[in-house]
């Protein structure tokens, strides 16, 4: 019985030391090298924090770029997806309802051209970026919304499109509004 009480024993240090000091203490580390020091980089506007560069927010103004849906409506401290399957009833009524949604509120806008990330939310439900195509089928109605032309709402999400050498090209969300907001304020 000693001889498997004790290998056991410090088997159980050993893991408690690596699992609960080292461990922890590597990703503190590396958190440090990371913009924003692992306390995520802040966003601004008028001196106080609007968000989250990483943290997607509910936008639903037609001012304002819509970000992804999110299954726990942007809470940030329940991050989570919403677990059904792609055949769930429940699940297609409500892609069908944000479909309609988004297609009432662009018009002009087909079917075929609202891509699944405008209506499916994401695994974490907190997902701060759109693909520009999916930022390109709100220019019209945010241009209508600021009373602006569209070419130039169109070169603002051009200009906030951020492209990685193994990443898909993205845009922020709330960094375009903030960006929307400071070409052409409106009351929020």
């Amino acid at each position: 019985m000693k001889n498997n009480l004790l290998p056991a024993f410090r088997l159980t240090l050993v893991l408690l030391v690596l699992c609960a000091g080292v461990y922890p203490a590597l990703i503190w580390a590396g958190a440090q090298l990371a913009p924003g020091a692992g306390q995520g980089v802040t966003l601004r506007q008028n001196g106080r924090v609007v968000g989250f560069a990483n943290v997607g927010q509910k936008f639903d103004q037609p001012q304002y770029f819509n970000g992804r849906p999110s299954a726990v409506d942007y809470n940030a401290a329940s991050s989570a997806g919403s677990n059904k399957g792609p055949t769930n009833p429940e699940y297609l009524a409500l892609v069908q309802q944000r479909l309609d949604t988004l297609l009432q509120q662009n018009p002009g806008v087909t079917k075929n051209q609202v891509s699944a990330e405008l209506i499916t939310a994401s695994g974490s439900g907190l997902d701060p970026d759109l693909s520009p195509e999916a930022a390109a089928v709100q220019v019209a109605r945010i241009a209508k919304a600021r009373h602006l032309d569209a070419a130039t709402v169109q070169a603002l999400v051009t200009q906030h499109t951020v492209t990685g050498l193994l990443a898909p090209a993205r845009v922020n969300v709330l960094q375009l509004n903030l960006a929307m907001d400071a070409l052409a304020p409106t009351r929020r």
